[in-house]
């Protein structure tokens, strides 16, 4: 194998600050926008940022057309009815409001209408499709979180529900990054304890994953610029975000989940969730986000607090970082040190701690969030048993994109007994 000599930094331009969501119309109209679609999911489309959104636009007397039809955690059928929108529509930019759902589906709206595949799988992540790359550069996409967790305003990923799977998988390539991402603090004034728990957890584990995943020398060097891999391992740069992710989320997260008034500590939170995003978007998450897409795709009867669903429904942050902990004990005697800087960028004194327990103090310092922020204890609580680990571990396996990038190699027997060790956390 030739093994990788490079890798790239790649991220959307971001702009932060209170209020600056009412800056969009003028970002439009700078660029000569005549016709935006604009997203949102049936809860956030009446809320004042979604409303702010079309203020500033019709301030700008720039055509828009409102579809507040995306699904919170998205599937396939949902993308390609935001995809039939775009198509009809004829726009010539994107802007999406929202949380990482919302965001992702622009990126598929965007792509899909501008570049229609011969078939809906050509774009999606192998082994499930064929993980063809975007043909060209793509109209500009305009992302506003609502939610301090995916990043998704800075990484070109769209995540989704693969329902004859039933499990999650992704298209990936960096020309589906927003141009823009807004990072406003005022548009998480609605986000209810709940969901800044679930997101904020989503956080964490991206930026502990990210920092932990597999070198970026080790991967195989592609054969073409082009087709090198938005999830590229562990880098230098990729580190500095992480790191920081991870020190915003000591200080902040607990804050900001306890006090929904702290602005503080909300605004501090959207920019670890910013800062984790860069950090993984070119490094790549591991293995508890690629054991989490099965756990959430396969949800039978559990509905998380917080969340208006009428389905079964566990949020992304939640299903991740209920297989952290066992992932965690399990992958540090790969590098051992990584771990134990990250239970320290985590808030733990790891001073005198010896190489053998990194794995057990990162895994305890994760799980202390978790108690914290009252997550379920464990897959159990989700409704799992042991009898569903083999259909965890088939829909875990398709996972390559993530789950090649753990710091050691996980199969089936692997993957089984790691499930088995997340059934409970504490």
């Amino acid at each position: 194998m030739n093994r990788e000599y490079a890798f790239e930094m790649a991220a959307s331009n971001i702009r932060f600050g209170a209020g600056v969501t009412r800056e969009v119309g003028k970002d439009l109209s700078d660029l000569k926008i005549k016709r935006a679609m604009v997203l949102s999911d049936p809860v956030v489309s009446r809320l004042p940022p979604c409303l702010t959104v079309l203020e500033s636009l019709a301030e700008e007397k720039i055509e828009c057309a409102l579809f507040d039809r995306v699904r919170v955690e998205p599937t396939d059928g949902s993308f390609q009815e935001a995809i039939r929108f775009a198509t009809d529509g004829h726009f010539d930019a994107f802007v999406a409001v929202g949380g990482g759902s919302t965001i992702d589906t622009g990126k598929a709206a965007n792509l899909y209408s501008t570049y229609p595949p011969a078939d809906f799988l050509d774009y999606v992540n192998p082994p499930i499709g064929k993980g063809l790359p975007a043909p060209g550069p793509l109209k500009p996409l305009i992302a506003i979180p609502t939610t301090a967790g995916t990043g998704s305003e800075t990484t070109g990923v769209a995540i989704f529900d693969y329902e004859a799977m039933q499990a999650k998988t992704g298209i990936a390539h960096r020309r589906l990054k927003p141009l823009l991402g807004i990072v406003d603090p005022d548009n998480t004034r609605t986000q209810p304890p709940e969901v800044a728990a679930s997101t904020g957890l989503d956080v964490l584990s991206h930026a502990v994953e990210s920092y932990t995943a597999m070198p970026y020398r080790d991967r195989p060097r592609p054969e073409r610029p082009l087709l090198r891999p938005s999830y590229q391992g562990s880098n230098p740069i990729s580190d500095v975000w992480a790191l920081e992710a991870m020190r915003l989320v000591a200080r902040y997260l607990v804050r900001a989940v306890e006090d929904v008034t702290d602005d503080e500590a909300r605004g501090a939170m959207l920019l670890a969730a910013s800062y984790a995003g860069v950090g993984f978007g070119n490094a790549g998450v591991h293995l508890p986000h690629g054991m989490s897409y099965p756990v959430s795709g396969r949800i039978r009867n559990y509905r998380h607090p917080g969340y208006s669903s009428e389905r079964a429904l566990v949020p992304h942050g939640v299903s991740v970082i209920l297989n952290a902990p066992a992932v965690f004990r399990w992958a540090a005697e790969a590098c051992p040190e990584r771990h134990l800087e990250a239970a320290e960028a985590l808030g733990f004194d790891v001073t005198g701690a010896q190489a053998a327990d990194a794995g057990k103090i990162l895994a305890d310092r994760i799980t202390w969030y978790m108690q914290r922020l009252r997550a379920p204890n464990g897959l159990r609580a989700l409704g799992y048993g042991s009898e569903h680990i083999p259909e965890l571990v088939e829909g875990t396996l398709p996972q390559h994109r993530v789950t090649k990038l753990a710091p050691r190699p996980a199969g089936e027997q692997e993957l089984a007994r790691l499930f088995e060790d997340a059934m409970t956390a504490w």
